[in-house]
C-alpha cells in the first residue's frame, strides 16, 4: 500500500468560497476515481506558525494506481482550483 499526505498553504487572499470549492472537488474523486482506497482532508484547527492550512491523507494500492489517480480528468479539475488558491505545498509519499 501506499500513503499519499499533501499539506497547503492558502494565499492570504484566498476566499472561502474558494475553499469551498476545492473540498466538493475533493470530495467527489473517491466516487471517481477507483484507485483511491482511502480519501481524507480537511482545514488545519490549530493555526499555529507551523501548521498548514489544509491537509489531505490517500492511500492507493501501489506507485502505478496513485498515478492513474494523478492524471486522471477529475483530479487535473481539482488541481486547477488548488493551483489558483494556493502559495505553497509539501507532500509526501510512503510505502506501508
Amino acid at each position: 500500500m501506499l500513503k499519499h499526505l499533501v499539506f497547503m498553504k492558502f494565499k492570504p487572499e484566498t476566499s472561502d468560497a474558494q475553499i469551498a470549492a476545492i473540498e466538493e472537488a475533493l470530495g467527489a474523486l473517491p466516487d471517481a476515481i477507483p484507485e483511491i482506497k482511502e480519501f481524507v482532508f480537511g482545514r488545519d484547527v490549530v493555526r499555529s506558525e507551523r501548521s498548514y492550512d489544509f491537509g489531505l491523507v490517500s492511500s492507493f494500492d501501489d506507485l502505478e494506481a496513485m498515478g492513474r489517480y494523478q492524471v486522471h480528468p477529475d483530479h487535473q479539475a481539482a488541481l486547477v482550483l488548488i493551483k489558483a488558491a494556493v502559495s505553497g505545498v509539501v507532500a509526501v509519499d510512503f510505502e506501508y
